[in-house]
């Protein structure tokens, strides 16, 4: 019988969480213009998607790495994390599996969360948009995932998803267009600057209403 992997020794709590005020300005402010404002950082992969076209997460980062196929590490991580909290999960690259479904939104929900961003598929598409609680994933999968108790995951450690890394505490913001993860040191900065950009962007389409153009608007050639 394998050993059964002592889930205390991989897990990690005692991490700063990007502050309340921060996470309520940034609830604001769509992902692209995040991402642009940062000078182009944070952008998780395309292929991350909302299971429902209204959902949006913002939040810090509650971070997990789950051993491929396997979704103990979620149950886990569903058990410490704290309302507001965006669960953001790595699959080591095994995305075909169900990894969430109904009873862990419904959890995910009760508990407060804000959101779970995960690297790889999830199930039961309908009854999650009927719940309503944030979930972002590649997409829908049926494959079962598995309890190994004798497997190595981690709660609050640095994960690498695409070419973006995410620490635990990280602002997380996720909408239609997409997922941003910002670094917990900057996040206040980008967020003020986002704000700002908005505001330009704001009076650019009145001068576009008015008639200019984009050419004239930007000064291209």
């Amino acid at each position: 019988m394998a050993r059964e992997h002592d889930a205390a020794s991989t897990t990690r709590l005692d991490f700063e969480r990007v502050a309340p005020a921060v996470v309520a300005a940034a609830r604001e402010l769509p992902t692209a213009t995040l991402h642009e404002a940062g000078g182009k950082i944070g952008a998780l992969p395309s292929a991350l998607k909302p299971v429902g076209r209204a959902m949006r997460a913002c939040g810090p980062a509650l971070t997990v790495h789950s051993p491929p196929g396997d979704n103990l590490w979620l149950h886990r991580a569903l058990a410490v994390a704290r309302p507001g909290d965006v669960l953001v999960v790595h699959t080591s690259g095994a995305f075909e599996h169900g990894y969430w479904g109904e009873i862990m939104s419904t959890m995910a929900q009760a508990r407060g969360l804000a959101g779970l961003v995960i690297d790889g598929c999830v199930r039961d598409g309908v009854l999650l948009e009927q719940i309503g609680f944030p979930v972002f994933a590649r997409g829908l999968c049926i494959r079962g995932t598995g309890k190994d108790y004798g497997a190595i995951g981690w709660i609050g450690a640095p994960l690498l998803i695409g070419d973006v890394v995410v620490s635990a505490g990280d602002l997380v913001v996720a909408d239609g267009d997409g997922v941003c993860a910002l670094p917990r040191e900057r996040a206040a900065e980008v967020v003020d600057r986002s704000r700002r950009r908005e505001a330009d962007e704001a009076a650019i389409l009145e001068r576009l209403r008015a008639g200019e153009s984009t050419m004239q608007v930007y000064g291209f050639r």
